[in-house]
Protein backbone atom coordinates (compact mmCIF):
# COMPACT_ATOMS: atom_id res chain seq x y z
CA UNK A 1 0.00 0.00 0.00
CA UNK A 2 2.72 2.87 -0.82
CA UNK A 3 2.90 5.18 -3.08
CA UNK A 4 4.04 5.49 -6.84
CA UNK A 5 8.36 5.23 -7.08
CA UNK A 6 9.86 6.05 -10.22
CA UNK A 7 13.02 4.26 -10.37
CA UNK A 8 16.35 5.96 -11.55
CA UNK A 9 16.34 4.17 -14.44
CA UNK A 10 13.52 5.67 -15.63
CA UNK A 11 14.19 9.21 -14.14
CA UNK A 12 16.98 8.90 -16.58
CA UNK A 13 15.08 7.50 -19.52
CA UNK A 14 12.63 10.66 -19.06
CA UNK A 15 15.43 13.39 -19.36
CA UNK A 16 17.13 11.48 -22.24
CA UNK A 17 13.31 11.38 -24.26
CA UNK A 18 13.34 15.10 -23.37
CA UNK A 19 16.59 16.06 -24.60
CA UNK A 20 16.71 14.27 -27.93
CA UNK A 21 13.03 15.81 -28.99
CA UNK A 22 13.65 18.93 -27.71
CA UNK A 23 11.30 18.72 -24.59
CA UNK A 24 11.47 20.85 -21.50
CA UNK A 25 12.47 19.22 -18.66
CA UNK A 26 10.33 20.83 -15.41
CA UNK A 27 10.08 19.76 -11.84
CA UNK A 28 7.43 19.96 -9.13
CA UNK A 29 6.45 19.26 -6.11
CA UNK A 30 2.84 18.81 -5.00
CA UNK A 31 2.35 20.35 -1.32
CA UNK A 32 0.49 18.41 1.24
CA UNK A 33 -0.36 15.72 -1.17
CA UNK A 34 -1.93 13.02 1.70
CA UNK A 35 -4.36 15.73 2.23
CA UNK A 36 -5.60 16.27 -1.14
CA UNK A 37 -7.14 12.37 -1.62
CA UNK A 38 -9.70 10.99 1.45
CA UNK A 39 -8.89 8.05 3.42
CA UNK A 40 -10.96 4.88 3.04
CA UNK A 41 -10.18 3.25 7.04
CA UNK A 42 -12.34 4.69 9.54
CA UNK A 43 -10.58 6.75 11.91
CA UNK A 44 -11.99 9.56 14.47
CA UNK A 45 -10.43 11.59 17.17
CA UNK A 46 -11.86 13.01 20.81
CA UNK A 47 -11.73 16.59 20.40
CA UNK A 48 -9.84 18.48 23.41
CA UNK A 49 -10.35 21.50 24.73
CA UNK A 50 -8.43 23.26 22.11
CA UNK A 51 -11.40 22.69 20.31
CA UNK A 52 -13.97 24.88 22.43
CA UNK A 53 -17.56 24.17 22.45
CA UNK A 54 -16.86 21.02 20.74
CA UNK A 55 -14.56 19.23 23.11
CA UNK A 56 -15.51 15.73 23.95
CA UNK A 57 -16.58 15.21 20.22
CA UNK A 58 -15.97 12.53 18.20
CA UNK A 59 -14.65 13.95 14.60
CA UNK A 60 -14.64 11.59 11.91
CA UNK A 61 -11.07 12.11 9.89
CA UNK A 62 -11.87 12.35 6.03
CA UNK A 63 -8.72 13.17 4.79
CA UNK A 64 -5.46 10.65 3.94
CA UNK A 65 -3.09 11.65 7.10
CA UNK A 66 0.55 10.62 7.55
CA UNK A 67 0.08 8.06 9.55
CA UNK A 68 -2.48 5.80 8.21
CA UNK A 69 -0.57 2.95 6.39
CA UNK A 70 -2.96 3.43 2.94
CA UNK A 71 -2.40 7.40 2.96
CA UNK A 72 0.32 5.91 0.26
CA UNK A 73 -2.14 4.19 -2.10
CA UNK A 74 -4.70 6.99 -1.57
CA UNK A 75 -2.83 9.56 -3.20
CA UNK A 76 -1.95 7.17 -5.90
CA UNK A 77 -4.94 6.69 -6.80
CA UNK A 78 -5.90 10.32 -6.74
CA UNK A 79 -3.36 11.08 -9.11
CA UNK A 80 -3.57 8.83 -11.77
CA UNK A 81 -7.23 9.98 -11.96
CA UNK A 82 -6.15 13.12 -12.37
CA UNK A 83 -3.32 12.05 -14.95
CA UNK A 84 -5.79 9.79 -16.46
CA UNK A 85 -8.10 12.82 -16.71
CA UNK A 86 -5.76 15.35 -18.31
CA UNK A 87 -5.17 12.06 -21.64
CA UNK A 88 -2.30 10.42 -19.71
CA UNK A 89 -1.62 6.49 -19.97
CA UNK A 90 0.83 4.73 -18.01
CA UNK A 91 3.78 3.61 -19.45
CA UNK A 92 4.24 -0.39 -20.10
CA UNK A 93 7.58 -0.02 -19.57
CA UNK A 94 7.05 1.27 -15.92
CA UNK A 95 3.96 2.06 -14.35
CA UNK A 96 5.36 5.40 -12.81
CA UNK A 97 5.54 7.49 -15.84
CA UNK A 98 2.41 8.69 -17.55
CA UNK A 99 2.70 9.54 -21.20
CA UNK A 100 0.50 11.71 -23.26
CA UNK A 101 0.40 12.03 -27.60
CA UNK A 102 0.81 14.90 -28.91
CA UNK A 103 0.80 14.35 -32.42
CA UNK A 104 4.52 14.15 -33.33
CA UNK A 105 5.83 13.31 -30.06
CA UNK A 106 5.08 11.80 -26.48
CA UNK A 107 4.72 14.08 -23.18
CA UNK A 108 5.83 12.33 -20.27
CA UNK A 109 5.70 12.52 -16.14
CA UNK A 110 7.23 10.63 -13.77
CA UNK A 111 5.78 10.24 -10.78
CA UNK A 112 8.20 9.75 -7.23
CA UNK A 113 5.32 9.83 -4.63
CA UNK A 114 4.39 13.73 -4.83
CA UNK A 115 7.52 14.75 -6.80
CA UNK A 116 6.82 15.09 -10.38
CA UNK A 117 9.18 15.76 -13.44
CA UNK A 118 8.04 16.52 -16.72
CA UNK A 119 9.33 16.60 -20.18
CA UNK A 120 7.07 18.53 -23.02
CA UNK A 121 7.09 21.43 -25.63
CA UNK A 122 4.27 23.40 -22.84
CA UNK A 123 5.19 21.94 -19.59
CA UNK A 124 3.24 25.28 -18.21
CA UNK A 125 0.18 24.29 -19.31
CA UNK A 126 0.12 21.13 -17.53
CA UNK A 127 1.39 22.85 -14.29
CA UNK A 128 -2.08 25.32 -14.67
CA UNK A 129 -4.18 22.29 -15.47
CA UNK A 130 -2.78 21.17 -11.30
CA UNK A 131 -2.76 24.08 -10.27
CA UNK A 132 -6.08 25.60 -11.45
CA UNK A 133 -8.40 22.56 -12.14
CA UNK A 134 -7.31 20.08 -9.91
CA UNK A 135 -6.83 23.07 -6.88
CA UNK A 136 -3.24 20.88 -6.22
CA UNK A 137 -0.57 23.53 -4.50
CA UNK A 138 2.35 23.10 -6.16
CA UNK A 139 5.94 24.21 -5.39
CA UNK A 140 8.81 25.20 -7.13
CA UNK A 141 7.72 24.47 -10.81
CA UNK A 142 9.79 25.26 -13.21
CA UNK A 143 12.64 24.07 -15.36
CA UNK A 144 14.91 20.93 -13.35
CA UNK A 145 17.19 22.29 -11.50
CA UNK A 146 17.74 19.95 -8.04
CA UNK A 147 15.15 16.56 -8.43
CA UNK A 148 15.16 13.87 -6.00
CA UNK A 149 18.81 14.69 -4.57
CA UNK A 150 20.12 15.35 -7.94
CA UNK A 151 21.93 18.30 -9.70
CA UNK A 152 20.54 19.40 -13.00
CA UNK A 153 22.57 21.69 -15.15
CA UNK A 154 24.03 22.27 -18.69
CA UNK A 155 28.04 21.93 -19.14
CA UNK A 156 29.70 24.86 -21.22
CA UNK A 157 28.76 23.23 -24.23
CA UNK A 158 24.89 22.99 -23.58
CA UNK A 159 24.70 19.45 -22.84
CA UNK A 160 22.27 18.70 -20.09
CA UNK A 161 24.10 16.93 -16.80
CA UNK A 162 23.14 15.52 -13.85
CA UNK A 163 24.71 14.92 -10.44
CA UNK A 164 24.14 14.77 -6.83
CA UNK A 165 27.00 16.71 -6.16
CA UNK A 166 24.84 19.17 -3.38
CA UNK A 167 23.66 15.46 -1.53
CA UNK A 168 27.28 14.10 -1.58
CA UNK A 169 28.08 17.37 -0.20
CA UNK A 170 25.91 16.79 2.82
CA UNK A 171 26.57 13.13 3.07
CA UNK A 172 30.38 14.16 3.39
CA UNK A 173 30.08 16.63 5.60
CA UNK A 174 28.26 14.78 8.02
CA UNK A 175 30.93 12.43 7.71
CA UNK A 176 33.37 14.96 9.20
CA UNK A 177 31.17 16.01 11.57
CA UNK A 178 31.33 12.34 13.65
CA UNK A 179 34.45 11.68 13.01
CA UNK A 180 36.26 14.81 12.54
CA UNK A 181 39.61 13.49 10.60
CA UNK A 182 39.54 12.31 7.12
CA UNK A 183 41.25 9.75 5.35
CA UNK A 184 42.60 9.47 1.41
CA UNK A 185 39.60 9.14 -0.67
CA UNK A 186 38.87 5.41 -1.47
CA UNK A 187 39.58 3.98 -5.41
CA UNK A 188 36.65 1.46 -5.34
CA UNK A 189 33.39 1.35 -2.78
CA UNK A 190 34.59 -2.08 -0.95
CA UNK A 191 37.62 -4.29 -1.60
CA UNK A 192 37.66 -7.06 -4.09
CA UNK A 193 36.22 -10.51 -2.79
CA UNK A 194 34.96 -8.80 0.40
CA UNK A 195 32.50 -10.95 2.65
CA UNK A 196 30.49 -8.51 4.71
CA UNK A 197 28.46 -11.97 5.83
CA UNK A 198 31.73 -13.11 7.10
CA UNK A 199 32.43 -10.71 9.37
CA UNK A 200 33.11 -11.93 13.18
CA UNK A 201 34.28 -8.73 14.07
CA UNK A 202 33.37 -7.31 17.84
CA UNK A 203 29.51 -5.93 17.53
CA UNK A 204 29.35 -2.14 18.10
CA UNK A 205 28.03 -0.50 21.14
CA UNK A 206 24.44 1.40 21.41
CA UNK A 207 26.26 4.66 20.09
CA UNK A 208 28.40 3.40 17.54
CA UNK A 209 25.19 1.53 16.36
CA UNK A 210 23.43 4.95 16.12
CA UNK A 211 26.22 6.18 14.39
CA UNK A 212 26.19 3.41 11.71
CA UNK A 213 22.49 3.83 11.26
CA UNK A 214 22.86 7.43 10.26
CA UNK A 215 25.98 6.74 7.94
CA UNK A 216 23.76 4.18 5.75
CA UNK A 217 20.80 5.80 5.57
CA UNK A 218 21.99 8.79 3.47
CA UNK A 219 23.71 6.96 0.27
CA UNK A 220 20.91 4.33 -0.11
CA UNK A 221 21.41 4.50 -4.17
CA UNK A 222 24.58 3.18 -3.79
CA UNK A 223 24.99 -0.39 -4.68
CA UNK A 224 27.63 -1.12 -1.67
CA UNK A 225 25.36 0.14 0.58
CA UNK A 226 21.97 -1.89 -0.28
CA UNK A 227 25.08 -4.89 0.61
CA UNK A 228 25.43 -3.53 3.88
CA UNK A 229 21.74 -2.61 5.06
CA UNK A 230 21.16 -6.65 6.61
CA UNK A 231 23.27 -5.59 8.58
CA UNK A 232 21.78 -2.26 9.92
CA UNK A 233 20.26 -3.62 13.04
CA UNK A 234 23.26 -5.16 14.71
CA UNK A 235 26.30 -4.06 12.80
CA UNK A 236 29.93 -5.19 13.70
CA UNK A 237 32.90 -2.79 13.64
CA UNK A 238 33.72 -4.21 10.03
CA UNK A 239 30.75 -3.23 9.02
CA UNK A 240 31.27 0.47 10.04
CA UNK A 241 34.89 0.45 8.61
CA UNK A 242 33.04 -0.72 5.31
CA UNK A 243 30.59 1.93 5.39
CA UNK A 244 33.31 4.68 6.04
CA UNK A 245 35.01 3.30 2.92
CA UNK A 246 31.84 4.05 0.59
CA UNK A 247 31.85 8.03 2.08
CA UNK A 248 35.53 7.89 1.09
CA UNK A 249 34.81 6.63 -2.25
CA UNK A 250 32.44 9.28 -2.59
CA UNK A 251 34.16 11.89 -1.67
CA UNK A 252 36.90 10.44 -4.38
CA UNK A 253 33.51 10.91 -6.96
CA UNK A 254 31.98 13.62 -5.50
CA UNK A 255 32.58 15.48 -8.77
CA UNK A 256 31.36 12.75 -11.17
CA UNK A 257 28.83 13.75 -13.34
CA UNK A 258 26.38 12.14 -16.42
CA UNK A 259 26.15 14.03 -19.48
CA UNK A 260 23.09 13.15 -21.70
CA UNK A 261 24.14 13.02 -25.47
CA UNK A 262 21.79 12.04 -28.08
CA UNK A 263 23.67 12.08 -31.02
CA UNK A 264 24.17 8.67 -32.73
CA UNK A 265 27.93 6.96 -32.38
CA UNK A 266 29.17 5.94 -35.58
CA UNK A 267 29.26 1.84 -35.54
CA UNK A 268 30.07 1.46 -39.02
CA UNK A 269 33.13 -0.05 -38.25
CA UNK A 270 32.14 -2.49 -35.86
CA UNK A 271 31.92 -6.16 -37.04
CA UNK A 272 28.57 -7.97 -37.19
CA UNK A 273 28.73 -11.27 -35.91
CA UNK A 274 26.33 -13.72 -37.71
CA UNK A 275 25.46 -16.89 -35.14
CA UNK A 276 23.65 -20.23 -35.75
CA UNK A 277 21.01 -20.90 -33.43
CA UNK A 278 19.64 -23.90 -35.15
CA UNK A 279 20.92 -26.31 -32.92
CA UNK A 280 20.78 -24.67 -29.45
CA UNK A 281 18.01 -24.04 -27.40
CA UNK A 282 16.65 -21.03 -28.88
CA UNK A 283 16.43 -22.28 -32.48
CA UNK A 284 12.67 -22.06 -32.61
CA UNK A 285 12.39 -18.37 -30.71
CA UNK A 286 10.05 -16.07 -31.44
CA UNK A 287 10.19 -11.94 -30.47
CA UNK A 288 7.06 -11.38 -28.73
CA UNK A 289 5.63 -8.05 -29.74
CA UNK A 290 3.28 -6.67 -27.81
CA UNK A 291 -0.20 -5.93 -29.51
CA UNK A 292 -0.86 -3.22 -27.48
CA UNK A 293 2.25 -0.70 -27.64
CA UNK A 294 2.66 2.56 -27.86
CA UNK A 295 2.79 4.07 -31.60
CA UNK A 296 6.55 5.46 -32.03
CA UNK A 297 6.93 9.08 -31.38
CA UNK A 298 9.24 11.62 -31.63
CA UNK A 299 13.18 11.53 -33.06
CA UNK A 300 14.91 8.04 -33.44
Amino acid sequence: MCSSVVSLRGLRLLAFIGELNDLKIWSTDVGNAYLETHTKEKAHVIAGPEFGDREGHALIVLKALCSPLSSGLRWSERLADVLRAMGFFTSHYEKDIWMRNKGDRCECIAVHVDDLMIASKDPDSIIKMLTEKCQFKLKGAGPTEFHLGCDFFRDEEGVLCYAPKKHIEKILDNCRRIFGTWRKPATSLLTAGDHPELDTSELLNEDDQKTHQSLIGAPQWVTAVMTLLRYRAMPRQGHLDRVKRIHWHLSKMRHATIKIRTDAPDCSDIPVKLCDWEHSCCADAKEEIPLDAPEAKGSR
